[in-house]
Protein backbone atom coordinates (compact mmCIF):
# COMPACT_ATOMS: atom_id res chain seq x y z
CA UNK A 1 0.00 0.00 0.00
CA UNK A 2 1.12 3.16 -0.45
CA UNK A 3 1.24 5.53 2.10
CA UNK A 4 -0.24 9.18 1.89
CA UNK A 5 -1.41 12.39 3.52
CA UNK A 6 -0.81 12.64 7.76
CA UNK A 7 -0.11 8.19 7.63
CA UNK A 8 3.12 9.37 5.41
CA UNK A 9 4.60 11.54 8.48
CA UNK A 10 3.57 8.91 10.77
CA UNK A 11 5.64 6.41 9.23
CA UNK A 12 8.50 8.53 8.73
CA UNK A 13 8.22 9.71 12.96
CA UNK A 14 8.13 5.63 13.42
CA UNK A 15 11.11 4.90 10.89
CA UNK A 16 13.40 7.82 12.22
CA UNK A 17 12.77 6.39 15.87
CA UNK A 18 13.96 2.97 14.47
CA UNK A 19 17.23 4.40 13.71
CA UNK A 20 17.59 5.68 17.15
CA UNK A 21 16.55 2.06 18.53
CA UNK A 22 18.62 0.51 21.51
CA UNK A 23 18.85 -3.21 20.34
CA UNK A 24 22.83 -4.08 21.05
CA UNK A 25 21.51 -8.41 22.12
CA UNK A 26 19.47 -9.13 18.94
CA UNK A 27 19.79 -6.96 16.36
CA UNK A 28 16.56 -6.05 15.51
CA UNK A 29 15.76 -2.15 15.60
CA UNK A 30 11.70 -0.98 15.81
CA UNK A 31 10.66 2.22 16.01
CA UNK A 32 6.50 2.97 16.48
CA UNK A 33 5.11 5.78 16.45
CA UNK A 34 1.53 6.84 17.95
CA UNK A 35 -0.86 9.93 16.60
CA UNK A 36 -3.12 10.90 19.53
CA UNK A 37 -6.41 12.51 18.63
CA UNK A 38 -5.04 15.65 19.61
CA UNK A 39 -3.15 15.20 15.90
CA UNK A 40 -0.10 14.93 18.13
CA UNK A 41 2.89 12.50 17.23
CA UNK A 42 4.89 10.01 20.09
CA UNK A 43 7.55 7.73 18.70
CA UNK A 44 10.07 6.22 20.12
CA UNK A 45 12.08 2.64 19.08
CA UNK A 46 12.53 -0.58 21.26
CA UNK A 47 15.33 -0.56 24.15
CA UNK A 48 16.82 -3.52 25.15
CA UNK A 49 18.62 -4.72 28.12
CA UNK A 50 20.82 -7.23 29.00
CA UNK A 51 18.27 -8.94 31.33
CA UNK A 52 16.35 -9.63 28.74
CA UNK A 53 12.66 -9.40 30.17
CA UNK A 54 13.05 -6.01 31.53
CA UNK A 55 13.30 -4.65 26.95
CA UNK A 56 10.66 -2.15 26.22
CA UNK A 57 9.13 -2.46 22.55
CA UNK A 58 9.27 0.45 20.84
CA UNK A 59 5.09 0.63 20.44
CA UNK A 60 4.89 0.05 24.34
CA UNK A 61 7.55 3.14 25.12
CA UNK A 62 5.51 5.47 22.37
CA UNK A 63 2.10 4.56 24.22
CA UNK A 64 3.67 5.46 27.26
CA UNK A 65 5.52 9.04 26.20
CA UNK A 66 1.80 9.49 24.71
CA UNK A 67 -0.26 8.91 27.91
CA UNK A 68 2.62 10.45 30.26
CA UNK A 69 2.04 13.86 28.24
CA UNK A 70 -1.61 13.78 28.48
CA UNK A 71 -2.83 11.80 25.44
CA UNK A 72 -5.89 9.71 25.95
CA UNK A 73 -6.91 8.68 22.91
CA UNK A 74 -4.48 7.44 20.49
CA UNK A 75 -5.81 6.87 16.57
CA UNK A 76 -3.18 5.54 14.66
CA UNK A 77 0.21 3.64 15.28
CA UNK A 78 2.77 2.80 12.69
CA UNK A 79 5.44 0.21 13.12
CA UNK A 80 8.64 0.33 11.61
CA UNK A 81 11.06 -2.74 11.36
CA UNK A 82 13.62 -4.06 8.89
CA UNK A 83 10.75 -7.46 7.45
CA UNK A 84 7.73 -5.46 8.34
CA UNK A 85 6.96 -7.45 11.23
CA UNK A 86 3.82 -6.73 13.16
CA UNK A 87 3.26 -5.96 17.09
CA UNK A 88 3.91 -8.50 19.51
CA UNK A 89 1.04 -10.10 21.68
CA UNK A 90 2.07 -7.74 24.63
CA UNK A 91 2.15 -4.33 22.37
CA UNK A 92 -1.28 -5.28 20.62
CA UNK A 93 -2.49 -5.64 24.11
CA UNK A 94 -1.08 -2.58 25.55
CA UNK A 95 -2.59 -0.73 22.56
CA UNK A 96 -5.67 -2.30 22.71
CA UNK A 97 -6.46 -0.06 25.59
CA UNK A 98 -7.36 2.41 23.71
CA UNK A 99 -9.83 0.64 21.67
CA UNK A 100 -10.18 -1.57 18.61
CA UNK A 101 -10.40 1.14 15.92
CA UNK A 102 -6.98 1.84 16.10
CA UNK A 103 -5.44 1.93 12.71
CA UNK A 104 -2.04 -0.18 12.76
CA UNK A 105 0.39 0.61 9.98
CA UNK A 106 3.27 -1.88 9.55
CA UNK A 107 6.22 -0.78 7.16
CA UNK A 108 9.18 -2.60 6.70
CA UNK A 109 12.56 -1.46 5.73
CA UNK A 110 11.99 -0.95 1.59
CA UNK A 111 8.98 1.16 2.84
CA UNK A 112 6.08 -1.35 2.09
CA UNK A 113 3.04 -1.16 4.07
CA UNK A 114 0.42 -3.05 5.43
CA UNK A 115 -2.33 -1.23 7.39
CA UNK A 116 -4.56 -3.30 9.81
CA UNK A 117 -7.24 -2.28 12.30
CA UNK A 118 -6.22 -3.58 16.09
CA UNK A 119 -9.69 -5.36 15.91
CA UNK A 120 -7.75 -7.21 13.23
CA UNK A 121 -4.47 -7.76 14.80
CA UNK A 122 -6.48 -9.25 17.87
CA UNK A 123 -9.41 -10.59 17.86
CA UNK A 124 -11.84 -11.44 20.75
CA UNK A 125 -9.66 -9.55 22.57
CA UNK A 126 -10.26 -8.15 26.37
CA UNK A 127 -10.34 -4.25 26.92
CA UNK A 128 -11.98 -1.72 29.83
CA UNK A 129 -14.92 -3.18 28.86
CA UNK A 130 -14.94 -6.23 30.15
CA UNK A 131 -13.93 -4.93 33.90
CA UNK A 132 -17.01 -4.97 36.06
CA UNK A 133 -18.34 -1.34 37.20
CA UNK A 134 -16.40 -0.75 40.17
CA UNK A 135 -18.58 1.22 43.16
CA UNK A 136 -17.43 4.41 43.73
Amino acid sequence: MTVEGEDQELVARAQAARALAYAPYSGYHVGAAVRGASGQIYAAGNVENASYGLTVCAERAAVFKAVSEGERKLVTVAVATENGGSPCGACRQVLREFGLAMRVLVVDSAGRTRAYTLADLLPDSFGPEDLAERET
